[in-house]
């Protein structure tokens, strides 16, 4: 099978060849033809001009079967090139026309423009992550200056002040963590963590919205060990629990327990609005927001993004279930090490 496909590749190589020479082709039947014209008008014999037409043929041919040999080998390094590709132009083939230094010198100048044109894509990238970066530092001043304000202060006013100010405290830690993404895999700090403490620090983070939605907590007690970041693991299970606390109904329920049936395969379960059918297979593409977002008028979509993202980054295992109207369950399976 493999010699057939060879085969029938090389037969296509050559009929390409043969349509490319079809002008060449046509030229030197005409070129015989007028021979032979001029020759029956001076009633010359036929046989005078077969006889060379017959030797330039097999000439033709030779010289033909010469072009197609060169030809070939040219067309299976250059495609050897293009399964190897480099980003210099040192292993290209030398040109042997005018038209193909012409096309080389084209080329040369397309990649000298497409690399101006990343290393400016670049320089504004690194130059926006770094205002981004400032502006996150500089707002997390004022923002401990409020808190340490509204401490002292107790009435309604100031409790939903201290909502909207954790709500903001919260994005300015995503947007950080968002430019992080690209240096992820260098602080990565992969040990043996306990589970249950790792899960305390993202639930005592949501502990002041627990209270103030009045929702109750079922956390399971647990001796598992987990090979992960324990920095960025804390971070995937605050999006989850910010999810979870932001649709579910005050006096409700959030559960954070193992699955019995699955190994290190940890599970939040809400008993809030839910997902919808349709929105669920694309709650974790970027900007993706779906019904409860629009409706929510806040959401970002962001959130569950960054922990796929990062979950994917160590190796762990996310899967969604949900009913609509009836809350959602998150799993998160941990068993596996994290390939470095």
């Amino acid at each position: 099978m493999k010699k057939k496909s060879v085969l029938k590749n090389e037969n296509f190589i050559f009929l390409i060849f043969l349509r490319e020479k079809i002008i060449t082709i046509i030229l030197f039947i005409i070129c015989v033809f007028i021979f032979w014209i001029i020759f029956f008008l001076y009633h010359i014999a036929t046989s005078v001009a077969l006889y060379p037409a017959i030797l330039c043929g097999v000439v033709w041919l030779f010289y033909g079967m010469f072009q197609y040999f060169f030809y070939y080998k040219a067309h299976k390094k250059q495609l050897n090139l293009l399964n190897h590709i480099d980003v210099t132009f040192d292993n290209l083939p030398g040109s042997r026309t005018l038209l193909e230094t012409d096309y080389q010198n084209l080329l040369k100048k397309l990649n000298e423009e497409k690399n101006k044109q990343i290393a400016q894509a670049e320089k504004k990238s690194r130059d926006m992550i770094e205002y981004i970066s400032l502006w996150a530092h500089q707002i997390k001043t004022p923002i401990t200056g409020m808190e340490l304000i509204l401490q002292n202060m107790e009435d309604r006013e100031t409790a939903s002040l201290k909502e909207k100010l954790f709500e903001i405290n919260e994005y300015v830690d995503t947007s950080m963590q968002y430019i992080r993404m690209e240096s992820l895999n260098s602080d990565l700090l992969i040990e043996e963590y306990p589970l249950i403490s790792v899960i305390r620090q993202a639930v005592k983070y949501y502990s002041k919205i627990f209270i103030m939605k009045k929702i109750s907590l079922d956390l399971q007690e647990m001796d598992t060990l987990v090979v992960t970041d324990e920095k960025w693991l804390v971070f995937v299970l605050k999006q989850i629990l910010s999810n979870a606390l932001k649709y579910t109904p005050a006096g409700k329920k959030i559960s954070i327990y193992m699955d019995i049936n699955f190994v290190k395969t940890l599970v939040i379960e809400d008993t809030g609005i839910g997902i919808s059918a349709e929105d669920l297979p694309r709650i974790m593409e970027r900007g993706f927001t779906g019904y409860n977002g629009r409706m929510d008028k806040k959401a970002t979509g962001i959130g569950l993004y960054l922990t796929r993202q990062i979950l994917d980054r160590l190796n762990h295992e996310i899967t969604i279930e949900s009913v609509s109207g009836q809350g959602t369950k998150v799993y998160i399976n941990l068993s596996n090490l994290t390939k470095m």
